[in-house]
């Protein structure tokens, strides 16, 4: 049997403030164009279908078409609520569409219904367990204690057990939302950690054929059974080095994994971190294939230059984001800022937090009669008030 496996999707979100609907519809373009050239016999969606519990209406509408596009394929499709999900909303109309083989698994109860599908080896059964907030379900699922790796272990001990159940020769597939230890996340990540834990043992999943797991943007096999295939768009700069691809996942008889390929989705635009001092970075040949990516330029200049983000914009017009780490000068001595503090009148404190800021370098004559200004409207406007009292 032909997997295709995919998640994070995180429909209607920005990347710094761009908005990427655009490019999420041309990734569905291209989901349904895969399915139909590699003949794949089922779609698993591991979550975070949508990147907020409510959505806005464009997001769900490209969600809607490509549910319509994916049945008209026959294509039967195994999705998961993620923890960026609203789980009853996605979960509306679940058992309606059902009947068009678009399976939503979004409520716990469901764990151990798997979706059982049939090839020329038998049958496979996939199980959907969404996002479990551990507050939420330990009680439900009745897990030993708090904790994501109690109530997933309770989770598969529901699989096991349905499992066990079925017909010998029966393969097992398991869709989660989790973060598996091994993992390696990225900024983008919505943090899922409860009592200071938020990774489970990837021995968790043991007994199970194949686990396609969401939730980690980066695409990642943590054992050959058990793998990320990470979001199909980048979400942050942490993701610059990211392949973004699916999985397309070759089961066969006995639950042999036959093959695993990664699939490239597409790039809408490439992603670029560079780091300097201004004038070297616009003159840096070195930096010209960045120039039609989006930046994040990490400016190191010892004090800070006039309109950096529009000067960049000159040569690098689709920089997205500004950080300032300014080089140490020589006479920087290392001193605790409490320590310049001491014996400073309010000016000199100013002062003084400007040039530490800035890595040492003191205000000019012009920057210091604003300051100075600034000082003398506070001091006036609070005597005016004292009077008024």
């Amino acid at each position: 049997m032909r997997l295709l496996h995919t998640s994070d999707w995180h429909l209607g979100r920005s990347f710094h403030r761009v908005g990427l609907l655009e490019a999420q519809a041309v990734f569905l373009d291209h989901l349904v164009a895969t399915v139909r050239a590699h003949e794949v016999d089922a779609v698993l969606v591991a979550g975070d279908v949508y990147d907020r519990a409510v959505p806005p209406l464009p997001a769900v509408e490209l969600f809607d078409t490509a549910l319509h596009r994916l049945a008209e394929a026959g294509i039967p499709t195994v999705m998961i609520s993620g923890n960026h999900d609203s789980a009853r909303r996605l979960g509306v109309g679940a058992g309606l569409i059902g009947r068009a083989g678009i399976h939503l698994r979004t409520d716990p109860a469901g764990i151990g219904t798997p979706v059982v599908l049939s090839d020329g080896h038998g049958d496979v059964a996939l199980y959907g367990l969404p996002y479990l907030e551990p507050a939420l379900v330990r009680e439900r699922l009745g897990a030993a204690k708090a904790g994501h790796e109690a109530v997933l272990a309770a989770a598969m001990d529901r699989v096991r057990a349905d499992l066990a159940t079925r017909p010998a020769g029966t393969r097992s597939v398991v869709l989660a939302h989790a973060f598996v230890a091994g993992g390696e996340p990225s900024d983008s990540e919505r943090d899922i950690t409860v009592g200071g834990v938020a990774a489970v043992p990837a021995g968790i999943f043991d007994g199970v054929d194949y686990v396609a797991l969401g939730h980690l943007h980066g695409s990642q096999t943590l054992t050959p059974r058990v793998r990320y295939s990470g979001s199909p768009l980048a979400y942050s700069f942490s993701e610059t080095d990211h392949r973004k691809t699916m999985w397309l996942i070759d089961l066969g008889a006995h639950g042999a994994l036959t093959d695993a390929v990664r699939l490239d989705c597409p790039v809408p635009r490439p992603l670029a971190r560079i780091r300097g001092r201004l004038d070297d970075l616009l003159a840096d040949p070195a930096l010209t294939p960045h120039e039609q990516a989006w930046v994040e330029a990490t400016l190191t200049d010892p004090v800070r230059p006039a309109e950096p983000m529009n000067r960049l914009a000159e040569r690098f017009p689709h920089t997205l984001h500004l950080v300032f780490d300014p080089e140490r000068t020589g006479d920087h001595t290392g001193a605790s800022y409490a320590e310049r503090l001491r014996d400073r009148s309010d000016q000199q404190i100013a002062e003084d937090f400007v040039a530490h800021v800035r890595g040492g370098a003191a205000l000019d004559g012009a920057e210091r009669t604003v300051l100075y200004g600034a000082f003398d409207d506070v001091r006036v406007d609070t005597a005016e008030r004292e009077v008024g009292r």
